[in-house]
């Protein structure tokens, strides 16, 4: 089956209380459970933002160059992502939507592709 992640960026919601983030934190919790008894969960984690990145990396003259932090232009940060394991598109559009509506923030859908081996 191919996998799914389910990603949202914190940049696109407005900022909440405590008591918002807890209830969500919930609602979320309890679809993750739900996600777990089909048998589609693989991972998650909702707990990123910008200040969880260490360092950036980028290639110069064939060499990576580190750099400590986030560029300071980046606009937009993960939020939390959920990678899901179902059997088709119609299938990650009903978790999605289902991720969507329990944490009342919109959620971007990315195919991975098939693993692609290269010794053949």
């Amino acid at each position: 089956m191919p996998e799914y992640i389910v990603a949202f960026n914190d940049e696109w919601v407005a900022e909440h209380t405590m008591e918002q983030l807890r209830a969500k934190r919930d609602a979320s919790l309890a679809l993750l459970d739900e996600m777990r008894a089909a048998g589609v969960f693989v991972y998650s984690n909702g707990g990123i933002d910008a200040s969880t990145a260490i360092f950036s990396v980028e290639a110069a003259g064939g060499e990576p160059v580190f750099t400590d932090g986030p560029y300071v232009e980046t606009k937009e940060h993960l939020g939390g992502f959920c990678v899901i394991d179902v059997p088709d598109d119609a299938a990650a559009r009903h978790w999605a939507g289902r991720m969507a509506v329990a944490l009342d923030w919109p959620q971007e859908v990315h195919r991975f592709p098939a693993p692609r081996r290269f010794d053949e």
